[in-house]
């Protein structure tokens, strides 16, 4: 499909995906991509991956695009070259395993809308979850790209990835790909990997690496060497760091020899050009992580996954804790078998570790998606789960672990979800299935989404993103300086002691002498909107979240542990438990309220 299938190299760009996921929130509207989408076109790429992933969640959550007419859009802006999603088998693009039926006919509605390869993965590596995802691109006719997601573990062997290579080619993968989301493979283990795979497996090899750890060109290198054909790069503006390498910069690196890539390094820098200006737009977003991040190679941490991490910290207030995260971030991915970090596990790992932080103590609180990945739920954990916290959930929910196939156990859910959202909206949903699709895999957000587009519900002003922190030591106190210079005063907080910063403003603009004058006093508690009863006692927040819903009613009975209402807080949902028994006396917040850690939420008498 493309001009160039004879080069030795091919290159699909993550520009329009995944390079903005990993560096800036994934917020990239679509009107960033359509300036230069035909260049793009022109370019003679293997594909380009403009969709899924956290792709989806972003247009209805925060840039409120349909992510359908997206794809429609770009599909006419670039006619030639191929479109390429990121598939996440059973969970789709959420972050749950859904029904056979919603999966099978989001694949056929993904097709007809324009894309052309579903690179297909499960976060377990768990080969029945892919089953019915690769069946489903078989079917529609369109590329098959079945993915190992790359880890290193005790459990995580040269023959675990050949066997499970070998299955994916077996159910019809076209393409196989080594999905590298952290960073983690060497130059030594591509060669080793790469050249094992070739013995067993007669389908292209793709390169997927994230430059987060500084070795992703060496190692598409040495897997090129041995037989790789395929790499993702991003361009320039928005490659390294938690993205891709850069795409100008392999092509140049790859030319005149036996990898030429045959790609114009020219045009390729004149389309360079936009997306800097399109990261200047939206700095915003910016993760405030660049450069190599060699702990990397211990947390395992993904692009996406590091950038949202410490976006969520920041929302939390508790950035200065990130070190002492991505140390939890290990031992909890231990105590839940090893699971490679990439959506969902990485949400189920990465936010169970910010709450064992927060909370102060280890699994006091857990997640409703660290019960279910407990429960076998995700699938087939790569390693032992810690016996201890499967016997505390079976405990807590009277439910026994499941062996089989997750999806074996749901429902067909398309027709359900069909009449329930007709019953929500009071109409027909305006794009059919797509809109059921829509709303199955994202409720709530969906449903305002829907009702935003269709101007039946006004959206609400977007809150201006946080600037990333940066915190300096304080500087020894200096003598005051004269009273005609003027300053400007600045609160920086140093392992939790907030300090009133002075800086001299010079003439010219930038920045004299930095004074710290003294320690500032400690911020207000903030006032809860309803001061608890006297006689009552209050349930806090465990985080930083939204309500999403309430599961009981003023003046019901409670008991210690029993369950009061649900906050969604990194992209997961967290079940909040009485600590006593009682009865509710009210809520002190409801449905859509944000909330910040240890605000009271219900009176419990």
């Amino acid at each position: 499909m493309t001009p160039k299938e004879t080069a030795k190299v091919q290159i699909t760009d993550t520009i329009l995906r995944d390079a903005h996921q990993s560096l800036l929130a994934t917020r990239m509207p679509t009107k960033h991509m359509l300036p230069v989408a035909g260049k793009l076109d022109s370019v003679g790429y293997f594909s380009l991956e403009m969709w899924g992933g956290a792709t989806f969640d972003s247009c209805i959550r925060f840039l409120r695009e349909d992510p359908w007419e997206r794809v429609r859009t770009l599909r006419k802006a670039i006619p030639n070259t191929r479109t390429q999603m990121l598939l996440r088998a059973q969970n789709i693009v959420g972050y749950r395993h859904y029904a056979d039926d919603l999966v099978e006919r989001f694949v056929e509605l993904a097709a007809d809308a324009g894309i052309d390869v579903f690179r297909i993965f499960d976060a377990l590596n768990d080969i029945r979850n892919l089953q019915t995802a690769m069946r489903a691109t078989k079917k529609v006719g369109k590329h098959a790209e079945g993915c190992i997601s790359y880890t290193t573990s005790p459990v995580h062997t040269l023959d675990f990835y050949v066997e499970m290579s070998m299955q994916l080619e077996e159910m019809g993968a076209d393409t196989l790909c080594i999905k590298d989301m952290a960073g983690l493979l060497t130059q030594h283990a591509s060669t080793q990997l790469v050249t094992a795979l070739k013995k067993k497996i007669s389908i292209p090899i793709h390169l997927h690496c994230h430059a987060t750890t500084g070795q992703s060109e060496m190692s598409y290198l040495k897997g090129i060497e041995a037989g790789a054909t395929i790499i993702d790069t991003a361009l320039s503006p928005l490659s390294l760091g938690t993205s891709q390498p850069a795409t100008e910069s392999l092509v140049a690196a790859l030319a005149g020899g036996p990898y030429d890539t045959g790609l114009d390094l020219d045009l390729l820098i004149e389309i360079a050009e936009h997306f800097k200006f399109v990261r200047k737009e939206l700095a915003e977003h910016e993760s405030g992580l660049a450069g190599v991040d060699t702990r990397i190679l211990s947390a395992q941490v993904p692009g996406g996954m590091l950038s949202n991490l410490a976006s969520q910290l920041r929302k939390q207030n508790a950035m200065d804790r990130y070190d002492e995260v991505l140390q939890e971030v290990v031992r909890v991915r231990a105590d839940m078998g090893y699971p490679p970090l990439v959506t969902p596990s990485s949400q189920v790992v990465g936010t169970q570790a910010v709450i064992n932080v927060l909370q102060g103590e280890r699994y006091k609180v857990l997640t409703e998606h660290t019960k279910n990945y407990l429960l076998g739920r995700y699938g087939k954990a790569p390693g032992e789960v810690k016996k201890e916290l499967v016997d505390r959930v079976v405990a807590e929910t009277g439910e026994q672990p499941i062996t089989q196939r997750p999806a074996d156990l749901i429902e067909p859910e398309l027709e359900k979800d069909r009449k329930e959202l007709v019953e929500k909206l009071g109409r027909e949903p305006k794009a059919g299935d797509e809109d059921v699709l829509t709303f199955a895999l994202f409720p709530e957000v969906g449903l305002e989404f829907l009702d935003i587009r269709d101007g039946i519900k006004q959206p609400e002003p977007a809150a201006p993103a946080k600037k990333p922190e940066k915190a300096a030591a304080p500087a020894p106190a200096q003598a005051a300086a004269p009273a005609a210079v003027s300053h400007s005063t600045f609160k920086v907080t140093v392992n939790g002691t907030s300090y009133d910063v002075s800086v001299q403003d010079l003439a010219g603009g930038g920045c004299g002498p930095v004074t710290a004058i003294a320690p500032s006093a400690p911020a207000a508690t903030p006032t809860p909107t309803a001061p608890p009863a006297a006689d009552g006692k209050t349930v806090d927040a465990p985080l930083t979240g939204d309500v999403l819903r309430l599961l009981m009613n003023e003046g019901d009975t409670v008991k210690n542990g029993d369950e009061i209402l649900i906050l969604e807080a990194m992209k997961m949902e967290t079940k909040v438990v009485s600590p006593f028994d009682g009865r509710i006396g009210r809520f002190l917040v409801g449905p859509g309220d944000k909330v910040e850690n240890g605000d009271p939420l219900v009176v419990i008498e």
